[in-house]
């Protein structure tokens, strides 16, 4: 398409150019690239299940070698808390307790969720503060119904006139209390990563953030600094990077012509998690933990969250390690054997299948000298996630993937039909090994497949747009890695999606 003087200067502004925006428009006119899926992964069919026995080699071998090596944990945490606070904003918006019950409105929202924050309210690790600035905003909130004063407590856990939590980038809301010790979700990651992550005393996290909330990381930081260094006995370094703007991709409209905001400019919008795979790129770790901002667990219940974290990365080190022999075997003068057991490695360890039969060691070389991943997965029972499947490629390469609901063809019986199949679901526990054998750091932006990006629905202004996001940051742009999954426990895994889930056994701590 033909784009006008101030289109051209406003993609440039972002670091783009109008070849980008053709090659993006391109894709909503083309349409979503399902994916083939083969098989889900299941326990012994790309699927690992550690006997306690290996769980516990593994965990020993990672901490004998760990002050050996480079960590990092890399935590995705430009995630806003709006999203967490939706039903209690719709609340404040529709109750009115002159004109009706709150026990009324609850049943008729059948919010379980909703339910749960207003019966056990006084549980969440921010209740005292919400009340205290209840009754700083309402000075007659004593004499208020009990109604009237859960609209103000919420209204007041909600607004900058209070606690202004929906405001707040979701890591620094608060998650749990200790006495009289109240933790955001950033303060608990540092502990969890003083657990395992730490290398000759020293803990290194980096936190992708949104625009203008580093400052507010970092005074966090500066507050909890000494309570953390004096709790484990650790010095911590914190880095931080923004998701470039450049990664942005361009809105359409149902024409595929780009969409226009009231004042006529073109409408770019992040390109979802998948652009933090430059963030990613810039991280220079031997091992790399990668976990989401929100899940994270009280102290006491960290047994299992730890052990497993160890468990992985002791199960990579072993992974890169016979990579790297079979990489070095290849790239001399390998034999036929040498062939034969990389062959073999590649398809029963790393479960990446060719479907042309036999093939050469440079062949084989190119698949096994790349970054190498592995990845906890949790039994299905309800929790929202992708899958563990096992799928081909244009190229008739069948290889492990996790693949979000997006992906997949709903319109094709046989696809449908391997979902249903799927026992596992992804609750992005991955430990990355990103150096080469000769020390050097893999480009990861060669090993993105940018045919798993998406097309979503969205709105601005009221009006309805097509949006682009890019290939998922623990899908699409990890494609191409080797993979391997291993089955983690259900109590790995603890997310807060909502502030009801503050209410979980999991986030609860004995006073």
């Amino acid at each position: 398409m033909k784009f006008n003087e101030s289109d051209i200067l406003q993609t440039q502004e972002k670091g783009l150019n109008t070849e980008e925006v053709n090659r993006q428009i391109e894709i909503f006119k083309r349409g979503n690239i399902k994916v083939d899926i083969q098989e889900a992964a299941t326990i012994g069919n790309g699927i690992s299940e550690i006997s306690d026995e290996q769980r516990t080699e593994y965990i020993k071998d990672f901490e004998h070698k760990k002050d050996e090596l480079d960590l990092l944990k890399f935590v995705p945490a430009s995630g806003a808390a709006t999203r967490m606070f939706k039903a209690l904003h719709n609340f404040v918006d529709e109750f009115d307790p002159k004109e009706k019950d709150l026990r009324d409105y609850l049943d008729e929202k059948g919010d379980s969720s909703l339910q749960l924050f207003f019966n056990h309210i006084e549980k969440l690790p921010f209740y005292n503060e919400a009340i205290t600035a209840a009754k700083k905003d309402n000075s007659s909130f004593d004499e208020l119904s009990n109604d009237e004063q859960k609209k103000v407590i919420a209204e007041n856990v909600l607004y900058e006139k209070g606690l202004g939590l929906s405001d707040l980038p979701k890591g620094l809301v608060p998650f749990h209390k200790y006495d009289n010790i109240v933790v955001t979700a950033f303060e608990e990651h540092l502990y969890e990563a003083a657990k395992y992550a730490d290398s000759k005393g020293v803990v290194k996290s980096h936190f992708t953030v949104g625009q203008g909330d580093k400052e507010k990381f970092e005074a966090e930081f500066n507050k909890i600094k000494t309570r953390v260094e004096e709790k484990t006995g650790l010095k911590f370094e914190i880095s931080y990077s923004y998701q470039d703007p450049k990664t942005d991709t361009i809105a359409v409209d149902d024409e595929n012509a780009p969409f226009r905001t009231e004042e006529g400019k073109m409408f770019f919008r992040p390109g979802g998690h998948g652009a933090l795979i430059d963030n990613l790129n810039q991280q220079n770790a031997d091992l790399i933990f990668v976990k989401n901002i929100d899940n994270v667990v009280t102290w006491s219940n960290l047994g299992d969250v730890v052990d497993y974290k160890k468990m992985l990365a002791g199960k990579l080190l072993e992974l890169k390690d016979k990579t790297f022999g079979l990489i070095n075997k290849l790239q001399g003068n390998p034999s036929e054997e040498d062939s034969k057991e990389a062959s073999e490695f590649l398809r029963k360890q790393l479960f990446v299948k060719s479907l042309k039969g036999s093939e050469s060691a440079s062949e084989l070389l190119g698949k096994l000298d790349r970054p190498l991943r592995i990845c906890g997965m949790v039994k299905n029972e309800g929790e929202p996630g992708g899958g563990p499947f096992l799928v081909k490629d244009e190229e008739g390469e069948i290889s492990l993937q996790i693949i979000e609901g997006a992906q997949i063809d709903d319109n094709n019986p046989e696809q449908v039909k391997i979902v249903k199949e799927s026992t596992h679901f992804n609750p992005v526990d991955i430990v990355c090994s990103v150096k080469q054998p000769d020390g050097s750091t893999y480009d990861l932006e060669k090993y993105v497949d940018p045919n798993m990006s998406f097309i979503a629905n969205k709105t601005k202004d009221g009006k309805p747009l097509k949006a682009l996001e890019r290939p998922g940051l623990w899908n699409g742009a990890m494609a191409k890695w080797n993979t391997v999954f291993v089955e983690v426990p259900v109590t790995t895994f603890n997310p807060v999606k909502t502030v009801a889930d503050l209410l979980k056994e999991s986030h609860q701590t004995a006073e």
